[in-house]
């Protein structure tokens, strides 16, 4: 199970570190995007931007749900696959409603909306690293 809490680890920190750029640098800049060529912009966004994530997060809930089963009664795990499951939830219910709104054109209201409720997958997200950094660490001591 070594490696695939390595491979975990490295998954959170590749979304982590990806979720705070988009959340702090990339999701601001919209505000300041061309209204003319804002949808060019969103399609264009969306279409790259999945080609990164939705690979990452499919690697990440099978490795959640993966670890989970193979120890269901630890509570790190259990903390682990709900938060992903909650990141899953927030992705459909709140990000891909604000980027298809966005799609139409620019909408200050639904670019505003989409940087408040990506708050909730950044901290999520960020919770899932700290948790994989425990379980690497306890794989670490099992070594000695």
């Amino acid at each position: 199970m070594r490696v695939e809490i390595l491979t975990n680890l490295i998954v959170s920190s590749m979304l982590t570190c990806l979720i705070w750029i988009v959340q702090i640098l990339h999701y601001p800049a919209f505000r300041y995007v061309d209204q003319k060529n804002f949808s060019n912009f969103e399609s264009f966004h969306t279409k790259s931007i999945s080609y990164i994530v939705m690979p990452l997060m499919l690697i990440e809930l099978f490795l959640s749900s993966y670890l989970f089963l193979k120890d269901p009664k630890n509570t790190l795990l259990l903390a682990s696959l709900i938060s992903v499951i909650l990141i899953w939830i927030s992705t459909f219910y709140f990000s891909i409603p604000c980027h298809t709104k966005l799609g139409f054109g620019y909408d200050s209201a639904a670019i505003e909306k989409l940087i408040f409720t990506n708050w909730p997958r950044t901290i999520l997200w960020s919770f899932k690293l700290f948790i994989s950094i425990i379980l690497i660490q306890g794989v670490s001591y099992e070594r000695l």
